[in-house]
């Protein structure tokens, strides 16, 4: 990485320093590689997640009321948990801010977090009048960090690189809701004025460029990755039972349906397979689908679900360091796509964690060959998609059977370690975005030297 050491970024991530959360993580964990590089970086984030001490770092409250309401609940809920101080303040607060909602709701029928945009507007402005910025990077997750990014451009003529993490247009859907429309607008924003324009996969990056040629080449694919979460990683023994474990939300679109269909049809056939195969689920609480499904399952028994795991003040582990442990302890990491358009220009950052565990990783992907592609290099298992004579999408067969291949070597001799060294680090993007920044930085002193020549 050969970054110029004078160089002072503005990161605008209204995510940031968030346990567990993906958005969070992408930029979080990019700082340490940008400051060896002798970038100098301030950020601008809201109030939900932890102060930065190694960095200039700025909590900003949202400007509309339902942005407010949402990072109270946040605050307040880290520093005094759920008890009665808790729910009488957010009662007092909620009560207040009604009216102020519905008027919000009423006139911009969009994400709450939507009036960051000028707090981070206003902020980096004053900032940039008291020492000048060479990069802003914009970066979510929440579309008012773009926003801010662009506003800041115009005001100040600062290179701006925007990194989208999930794509802003679902495909082949046009945009009808509010929503929807405002996430269309500021792609177009970010396609048109955006120096450098970053998405994490080859197809979202090719849809954007379809729906908006203007952004040519400024357009960039980067793989986000992590870096080696363990210096060493820990022990790994095999138990009495067969453990699966799914670590990540579920939804509506990624749902358990797959992985019990697959448990179902092997439950005919290979009894003892079901008898001896435990499903640990780790995240938030199951979705509505999940929920049916389970409830209507002979294979339910077989599932265990653990819920959120927060920050233990005991051991001093954050949750993402706990589930990363965690991770290690099972026999097979399984990793749900989903089932939505979205599917084909979105890989779960989960993944990149999986990479590192040194676990055998199972995947139902949708319609993502480059997902597909990626797993199976790095010598895992993607069962894809496929439809029947009837156009229905159905992984379960072929799931099936990739279990029973997995149960038969674990009962055989235990599922050994796999030995590949993932490539998809934090320190690999940063020195691909530096790069394409230093580009930038050389196109332009060029451009200024042809102007005065």
């Amino acid at each position: 990485m050969t970054a110029n050491p004078r160089q002072r970024w503005l990161v605008i991530a209204h995510a940031f320093n968030m346990d567990g959360r993906a958005a969070s993580q992408t930029i979080t964990d990019k700082l340490p590689h940008l400051r060896r590089a002798g970038i100098e970086v301030v950020v601008l984030s809201g109030v939900s997640g932890s102060h930065d001490t190694e960095v200039e770092h700025h909590q900003l409250w949202p400007m509309g009321p339902a942005g407010f309401r949402f990072e109270l609940r946040h605050v307040l809920r880290r520093r005094w948990g759920n008890g009665i101080r808790y729910r009488l303040l957010m009662t007092l607060a909620s009560i207040f801010l009604l009216p102020w909602m519905l008027l919000e709701k009423l006139l911009w029928p969009v994400e709450s977090s939507w009036s960051w945009w000028l707090s981070a507007y206003l902020k980096g402005r004053a900032l940039a009048r008291q020492k000048p910025f060479d990069l802003i990077y914009s970066t979510g997750g929440a579309f008012a960090a773009h926003l801010a990014a662009r506003s800041l451009k115009r005001a100040s003529g600062t290179p701006w690189l925007a990194e989208v993490h999930d794509p802003m247009v679902i495909p082949g859907e046009t945009p009808t809701s509010r929503q929807q429309k405002m996430q269309a607008e500021v792609e177009r924003l970010i396609c048109t004025h955006a120096d450098i324009a970053i998405w994490f996969t080859e197809q979202a990056l090719a849809s954007a460029r379809l729906r908006h040629p203007q952004l040519a080449e400024r357009g960039k694919m980067m793989l986000p990755g992590i870096d080696k979460p363990f210096q060493v990683l820990p022990p790994y023994y095999s138990g009495g039972k067969f453990v699966i474990g799914h670590f990540g939300s579920l939804s509506p679109t990624r749902h358990l349906g797959p992985i019990v269909a697959a448990l179902e049809m092997l439950s005919e056939r290979r009894h003892e397979l079901v008898e001896a195969t435990e499903l640990h689920l780790y995240g938030g609480p199951l979705d509505k689908v999940s929920t049916q499904v389970l409830a209507g399952s002979r294979v339910g028994p077989c599932v265990r679900h653990f819920g959120r795991i927060e920050a233990d003040p005991q051991t001093g582990l954050s949750g993402r360091e706990q589930i990363l442990h965690r991770m290690r302890s099972v026999d097979v990491l399984l990793l749900l796509h989903g089932e939505d358009a979205i599917c084909a220009e979105y890989i779960p950052s989960k993944l990149y964690e999986y990479l590192w565990m040194q676990r055998p990783i199972l995947a139902v992907v949708h319609r993502n060959p480059q997902m597909a592609a990626l797993i199976r290099e790095q010598g895992h298992w993607a069962v894809c998609w496929s439809d029947d004579k009837a156009g229905n999408s159905l992984p379960g067969p072929a799931l099936a059977t990739a279990l029973e291949q997995l149960f038969d070597r674990w009962r055989a001799a235990g599922l050994e370690e796999n030995d590949h060294v993932s490539p998809y680090t934090t320190e690999a993007a940063v020195s691909q975005l530096s790069g394409w920044v230093n580009e930038l930085s050389v196109t332009r002193r060029e451009a200024r030297g042809t102007g005065n020549s």
